[in-house]
């Protein structure tokens, strides 16, 4: 695992997979972290020609988890583009799934000369946030990391969400606290209004099992290609990897 030293002294880990042509660059979900949920998927035969970097966000997997950081999306945007331009990416193709896709607009809308197409699944696209960052932003600061972060590792574990489970583990209860607080508060202009707005190709992946969405039959009308992986709900990395790298390999090639 490699790092880099960020301007606010943080560090932020990522797996740097090695491979030819086009960097692909993934960022995670809420209380995930790209270093557990995305080997398989960026070595799976559909991806694994080429290099891989997958980004652990500050407060999450194996990143610094600083007390003094406001864990909102466009600050999360902000120190992956400082990743970006360490290692000096010119161009580069990018997902992000669930608040990852929101944190990846933002880091296509601060590096649109480099970004070459972007690839989200199941994104946050408005205000309001999920069901689990609602339920995570009701709860106070103080209470959240006093009884809530506990609670969702174990209704997680209990409702057979193992692998959340364990990256809610390490993951930093204030993180996840002030990450969902921004996923509900949303942006201005909003996520959704700033994709319509991208110039690149994009493309948004839907779970088969998480259709009908309102999003599938409308986003193809502003241009945003859609499409989906079988045998998948919203936890498509780990329901069905191979599927996800082979949406995320045609979306690239678009």
């Amino acid at each position: 695992m490699r790092r880099i030293q960020l301007p606010t002294n943080n560090t932020l880990r990522f797996h740097d997979l090695p491979g030819a042509g086009r960097p692909l660059v993934f960022v995670h979900g809420l209380g995930c972290a790209s270093s557990c949920d995305y080997p398989t998927v960026a070595r799976d035969p559909a991806l694994c020609s080429r290099r891989a970097i997958l980004v652990d966000l500050l407060g999450f997997g194996f990143s610094d988890r600083p007390n003094d950081f406001s864990y909102t999306i466009t600050d999360h945007a902000r120190s992956v583009a400082e990743l970006v331009r360490g290692l000096q990416l010119t161009d580069f193709d990018l997902f992000g799934h669930s608040m990852g896709g929101a944190v990846a607009i933002e880091l296509a809308a601060l590096c649109l000369e480099q970004v070459h197409a972007l690839v989200l699944s199941e994104p946050n696209l408005d205000p309001g946030g999920g069901v689990f960052s609602r339920a995570m932003a009701a709860m106070s600061e103080e209470d959240y990391l006093r009884l809530g972060h506990a609670r969702d590792i174990e209704m997680a574990a209990a409702s057979g969400h193992a692998i959340w489970a364990g990256s809610m583990q390490v993951a930093s209860a204030l993180a996840a606290h002030r990450s969902a607080k921004s996923l509900v508060a949303g942006s201005v202009p909003t996520w959704r209004e700033q994709l319509l707005a991208l110039p690149m190709p994009r493309t948004v992946i839907f779970g088969q099992l998480s259709l009908p969405d309102d999003d599938f039959d409308q986003l193809p009308q502003a241009g945003i290609r859609v499409t989906e992986v079988p045998d998948a709900g919203h936890s498509m990395a780990w329901e069905n990897p191979a599927g996800l790298a082979r949406a995320i390999a045609t979306a690239c090639e678009a």
